[in-house]
């Protein structure tokens, strides 16, 4: 974790470290999470993120890269044990983008990473 005066943020490659998180593709390793965001409809997270959100949702098809890209997202969080398709997938690592699962519902994901101390 790193600590940026009132906000401490995530680091991607500590999400694995975490119980229960997997990374399964691995975006820019400089990227930090500054905030988490969660919501299923494109377009309300296209109005509410914001850039270095990990985003949570369970959407897993090839428009969640664009959005994540778009909105400069951290990271994009599969909850409930989810996962893309391979060939989405490899868009991701060819995007650049990181992806994440995680067997924790929603709820369950914001409470882990508020205790390790996102803020």
């Amino acid at each position: 974790f790193e600590d940026r005066g009132e906000v401490t943020v995530l680091k991607i490659s500590e999400l694995e470290k975490i119980e229960g998180f997997k990374v399964y593709a691995v975006g820019d390793e400089s990227q930090v999470i500054t905030g988490l965001y969660c919501s299923d409809l494109l377009s309300w997270v296209m109005a509410k993120g914001k850039a270095g959100n990990a985003w949570i949702t369970v959407q897993t098809h090839q428009n969640v890269l664009a959005v994540a890209s778009l909105l400069e997202f951290s990271c994009i969080i599969l909850p409930d044990g989810l996962t893309m398709e391979p060939a989405v997938l490899e868009k991701a690592v060819e995007e650049n983008i990181a992806v994440v699962g995680s067997e924790l519902d929603a709820y369950g994901i914001f409470q882990v990473l508020y205790e390790a101390g996102l803020r």
